[in-house]
C-alpha cells in the first residue's frame, strides 16, 4: 500500500535558488553531522548512506530541476520511499515557498500505526530546515563545530 504525505508550508526570507543550491549536493548534510556520527556515513553529490539506531538507510538524487524541485528515491532501507522537496516562488521571488512530499510503500498495518508520525515528521522537518535556512538552530547546536556552512 503507497501512503502519500504532503507536509505544511514553510516561506523562507531567502530566494529559491538559494535554498535549492544548499539542497543540490548530498555532501553538504554531512557537514551537520557531529563529528561522533559520521562514521559509516558516506555521500557523494547524489547520494547519501548510513546507519541510524542500527537501520540501515541511503538515498539518491533521480532527478533536480533547477532551483524548484529536488527529487530523492530510497537505495537502502527496510521499507520503500521516495519524496521531493519543492521550492516555489513566493513574495515576488524574494522568499521560498518549501515544502516536502512523501511516498512510501507500507503495508496496510504499518500504514495505520505509523502514518500519523510520518506526516509529523515530515512537517517537524520542513519547520527545522526552515529555522537553519533563515540561521535559527536548536538550542546549544553551533554549526560552526559541524564544518557546516550557512544556507
Amino acid at each position: 500500500m503507497s501512503k502519500q504525505i504532503t507536509s505544511k508550508h514553510a516561506v523562507i526570507a531567502k530566494r529559491p535558488y538559494e535554498i535549492y543550491m544548499a539542497f543540490t549536493d548530498m555532501r553538504n548534510f554531512v557537514n551537520f553531522l557531529p563529528e561522533d556520527r559520521r562514521e559509516g556515513v558516506t555521500a557523494d553529490f547524489d547520494s547519501i548512506s548510513g546507519t541510524v539506531q542500527g537501520i540501515r538507510l541511503g538515498v539518491k538524487v533521480v532527478s533536480r530541476v533547477p532551483y524548484s524541485e529536488i527529487a530523492f528515491e530510497s537505495t537502502e532501507s527496510p521499507v520503500n520511499f521516495s519524496f521531493r522537496l519543492h521550492f516555489d516562488d513566493a513574495e515576488g521571488g524574494e522568499a521560498t515557498d518549501f515544502h516536502i512530499d512523501l511516498e512510501a510503500q507500507l503495508g496496510s498495518m504499518m500504514g495505520m500505526m505509523i502514518g500519523g508520525k510520518l506526516r509529523e515528521a515530515v512537517d517537524k522537518l520542513v519547520d527545522t530546515l526552515a529555522d537553519a535556512a533563515q540561521g535559527k538552530f536548536p538550542e546549544g547546536f553551533d554549526p560552526s563545530k559541524y564544518g557546516a556552512g550557512k544556507f
